[in-house]
């Protein structure tokens, strides 16, 4: 259903013609005069200044700056009365105008933020009334500065170029000769490593924290290197910068944030034109300032309506064992405790600090056992998740010896993550052990509603969910399959040679990109995401019985003769379309299509390695500076998820795909071929990994519609407000006018 209709002509509509109809010449100066009159209205300050309909749960008014209207500029309503922190976010209009609906009864804050301004003072404020605002304009381009996206500031940091790779070590260029190419390394500071758990460029990663100063350090490549060593993840972070190369990388980052200290500033941002002026952005508060979330989940994918207006649901990740959840009806947050069904499962993050927190000290904030990391919710409204439920250490079932159908064809011997599933008619959570481990996991449209995973590694394993509701027999309901492709192109699966081994052209060939995203067709296939560079992307067909049947399509990035990218390179999150085209973020700054209906050679086969479809790929570059130091196209934008709203949850058509903008602090819609940027003003510091569509009532209207996501960074202390800062509910909803009620 199209929430709002849309216009155009046909194309054989009448064009201007001398010979064609003339009106009448009374009627010409009745028209004339009519225009006459209208354009004195419009010029009359007094229409302007027209008050707004503002409903009894509504503000409205207008905002002006010191020359006048300000368009395009963001009015911000956030409340404490509610049972838990709210905020409401909108755009105004050319005119200056602003309209904010539906707040729920409470006292608010109201001020204007916006590019080329400072926050203007709060007005207090209740519901039902008309006001007027002025907003602050920025005294230099410092202070201006400070409201920008952590992109912006992270396109001042300048990349080694591409004349230094391959690196030559710590007694050559600091760089690790690993890294082959310059799309390598920046595909490591940005999906591999540092960007892929928080952001760059926010506050607190481009100025050191103040406790550092109490510190004497002889170079800022020295704070920079204490700096990475702060808290639990000290130990990861000083780790990925000596697979960097950990000279070259702490002088580029101490380069960096000596230049934003000495004055650099970046360019300004665009102010919201067009259908970003449409965007209603609500927002609340949930789990705790000591916890982090990775996703959330609203409905179930494949039909969004389920769960309409009811609870969402979080992951915590490495940091706590409980389910936030939110009810946005009431405006309240609770949780869901979780357990492990071993008591031997060791937490999954570090057991002490590496070096002490400039926030938190010495204290030892993460102890999830059950590492939950993604949601999603069945046709009855069930929360499965991917959650350790065990020590990694499979039982026999699963390895060599055992008669159950997959392992008799591929053993596994170990699991890090493994599954559950919470009722909430029943409020139970029941622990499924699985041989494979679990990281993504997403419905398949069949009759068994069977769960598809990724992050098995070396196998792709399922849970037949129906099965396992009915008999809870864990270990029949699952299964696995090793990724094997038809290099013979006989179009069924045979013997075939292992990773290592040559390409063999009467055999298959198994292969071990592992899946990261996992993203079930409509037809019957089954799609994911293969980090790493160039990375690619994997489609596996799972024939009537997989652990014997699936084979695999594998199509990278493409790579010129000299093993560079030809344009995009590194996935991440991706999802599939209805058409089954998949939609892709990418390291490089750019979303990518692939459709292997374009592809002119055979899909499968000996040449079929990987680089046999570079017809197949269109990219997109997103919205942003590209970074110093890399000519090639791109940004720097680095987008975790690719999700494509299938069903127009948005309001803005079916398959409309939608990067996570880790970078812009916003979602970023890709509609016709452009982009439309939602950027989240407030608090500063958006940065997600997942977004969920649902459509609570579909004769609503925009009311009835909308995107869902949270906060994923494992640093919310990094956000605007600092220490204490907890993770928050984002609804994105597009009227059909910026003053639409």
């Amino acid at each position: 259903m199209q929430p709002y209709p849309s216009f155009s002509f046909p194309d054989d509509a009448p064009t201007h013609n001398e010979n064609a109809f003339q009106l009448p010449k009374q009627l010409l100066a009745v028209l004339a005069a009519v225009v006459l009159l209208t354009g004195l209205i419009a010029c009359d300050p007094a229409a302007e200044s027209k008050p707004i309909q503002v409903n009894s749960d509504d503000l409205g008014g207008v905002v002006t700056g010191p020359d006048g209207p300000e368009a395009g500029v963001w009015v911000i309503a956030e409340t404490y009365d509610l049972p838990t922190r709210f905020a409401r976010i909108v755009v105004t209009n050319e005119e200056g105008r602003y309209l904010i609906p539906d707040l729920p009864d409470a006292n608010y804050h109201v001020w204007v933020r916006g590019y080329g301004l400072v926050d203007s003072p709060k007005q207090e404020a209740t519901p039902g009334r008309q006001l007027n605002l002025e907003a602050t304009k920025a005294p230099d381009q410092q202070a201006a500065a400070q409201y920008y996206p952590a992109g912006y500031w992270f396109s001042l940091i300048e990349m080694p170029g591409e004349e230094e790779f391959p690196g030559s070590g710590p007694d050559g260029n600091g760089l690790s000769p690993n890294l082959k190419t310059q799309a390598d390394f920046v595909r490591n500071i940005k999906s591999g490593n540092c960007m892929a758990c928080h952001q760059l460029g926010s506050r607190g990663t481009r100025e050191f924290h103040e406790s550092f100063a109490a510190d004497t350090f002889a170079s800022t490549e020295d704070a920079w290197e204490r700096r990475v060593q702060s808290g639990q993840a000290g130990g990861s972070m000083i780790s990925s910068i000596h697979r960097l190369g950990r000279e070259a990388t702490l002088e580029m980052f101490a380069d960096w944030t000596d230049r934003i200290a000495e004055g650099a500033v970046p360019e300004q941002p665009p102010r919201p034109e067009g259908l970003e002026r449409n965007v209603v952005i609500t927002q609340w508060d949930w789990a705790d300032p000591k916890a982090y979330l990775h996703d959330l989940v609203s409905t179930d994918r494949r039909d969004p309506t389920v769960n309409a207006n009811g609870p969402l649901y979080g992951a915590l990740e490495l940091s706590a064992d409980y389910l936030p959840v939110l009810n946005p009806e009431s405006n309240d947050s609770s949780r869901v405790p979780l357990i492990v069904r071993n008591p031997e499962t060791e937490a999954a993050a570090a057991a002490s600090v590496l070096k002490p927190s400039p926030y938190w000290g010495e204290e030892v904030l993460w102890d999830s056992k059950a590492n939950v990391h993604n949601p999603m919710i069945d046709g009855e409204g069930r929360v499965w998740i991917t959650a350790a439920v065990r020590p990694p250490a499979n039982p026999d079932f699963c390895r060599e010896g055992s008669d159950h159908p997959s392992a008799r064809v591929f053993p596994v011997d170990g699991a890090y993550r493994h599954l559950g599933v919470y009722d909430p008619e029943s409020d139970e959570y029941t622990t499924i052990s699985t041989c494979f481990s679990t990281h993504h996991l997403m419905f398949a449209e069949d009759e068994n509603n069977t769960l598809w995973t990724s992050g098995g590694g070396e196998v792709v394993g399922w849970l037949d969910t129906e099965q396992f509701l009915e008999t809870r027999d864990e270990q029949a309901s699952q299964g696995w399959t090793p990724i094997i492709l038809d290099t013979n192109g006989n179009g069924r699966r045979d013997e075939y040679v292992d990773p290592g081994e040559p390409v063999d052209s009467t055999m298959d060939k198994r292969i071990t990109n592992g899946l990261y995203a996992v993203a079930p067709a409509p037809d019957g296939s089954v799609w994911g995401s293969s980090l790493g560079y160039p990375g690619a992307i994997v489609r596996l067909v799972p024939g009537d019985n997989p652990s014997e049947t699936a084979l695999a399509e594998l199509y990278e990035l493409p790579l010129n003769e000299e093993g560079k990218p030809v344009e995009g390179f590194s996935p991440r999150g991706m999802d599939i379309d209805r058409n089954g085209v998949a939609w892709v973020a990418l390291a490089s700054g750019h979303m990518a299509s692939f459709d292997r209906e374009k592809c002119k050679g055979p899909l499968n086969g000996p040449q079929a390695t990987g680089q046999h479809c570079p017809e197949g790929w269109t990219f997109y570059t997103e919205p942003l500076p590209q970074v110093k130091g890399v000519d090639g196209s791109g940004s720097a934008e680095s987008s975790y998820y690719t999700w494509v709203d299938q069903f127009n949850t948005l309001g803005l058509g079916e398959n409309i795909p939608i990067n996570t903008g880790n970078e812009s602090e916003g979602l970023l819609v890709l509609k016709d071929g452009e982009w439309v940027v939602l950027r989240v003003p407030y608090p500063m510091g958006f940065y997600t990994k997942w977004m969920d569509g649902r459509i609570d009532d579909p004769d609503a209207g925009w009311k009835g519609r909308g995107i869902w996501a949270t906060v994923s960074t494992r640093a919310p202390f990094h956000m605007e407000g600092g220490k204490g800062t907890t993770s928050k509910v984002y609804k994105f909803q597009m009227r059909p006018d910026p003053l639409a009620h």
